[in-house]
């Protein structure tokens, strides 16, 4: 089953029907209690994401539900270059984007990539139009072999994952970038 696909902005258009139409996927394939409240916290978090990028971006958002095996997709094209975001960060006084704290900030570089996507580890100016993507269950995975090798900014990294309600709540995060399309897919299994 696939729900209505429903446009939304960052300033916040769409974003009450996003919800409402999660609270409609969990009626309609029979989910309730802690497993409803899971499907709205996880549309919850990518609508925050949605209004934290630069600009007036907008995105495309559905569910998709398979035997169990919810897949929450947010679909965005990106508006501004590499070059337009570095000169937007030389304005800044540290030079970073400092909008790129905790789990899902950092997720949110990915959709308004302004410090150059730093999840990736090898992406430069000259990538950032190729196609990639990235798995939560596989930074999980690096974090922890730079955590055994006493790795600092592992540490940080790994801080990060614990305070992030969504990695507690989502099996899996998947993040694809194809040009200035970028897809970000939740996948959470209930029932």
């Amino acid at each position: 089953m696939k729900s209505d696909v429903i446009w939304i902005k960052s300033d916040g258009d769409g974003m009450d029907a996003a919800l409402l139409q999660a609270e409609k996927t969990a009626s309609f394939v029979g989910i309730q209690g802690k497993d409803a409240l899971h499907l709205r916290l996880l549309t919850e978090e990518m609508l925050g994401l949605m209004r934290s990028l630069t600009g007036t971006a907008e995105g495309r958002f559905w569910i998709e539900a398979d035997k169990g095996l919810f897949k929450l997709h947010l679909a965005v094209e990106t508006f501004m270059d590499f070059e337009q975001k570095q000169k937007l960060l030389a304005s800044s006084t540290t030079g970073k984007n400092e909008a790129a704290r905790g789990f899902m900030g950092r997720i949110r570089t990915f959709f308004d990539p302004i410090d150059g996507m730093p999840m990736f580890s090898n992406v430069s100016p000259d990538t950032m139009t190729s196609s990639m993507s990235w798995s939560m269950n596989a930074y999980q995975d690096v974090i922890m072999a730079r955590m055994a090798q006493q790795d600092e900014q592992a540490k940080e990294a790994y801080d990060e994952l614990e305070k992030s309600v969504v990695t507690h709540v989502a099996d899996e995060i998947k993040v694809s970038i194809s040009g200035r399309d970028v897809e970000m897919v939740i996948y959470k299994k209930m029932g």
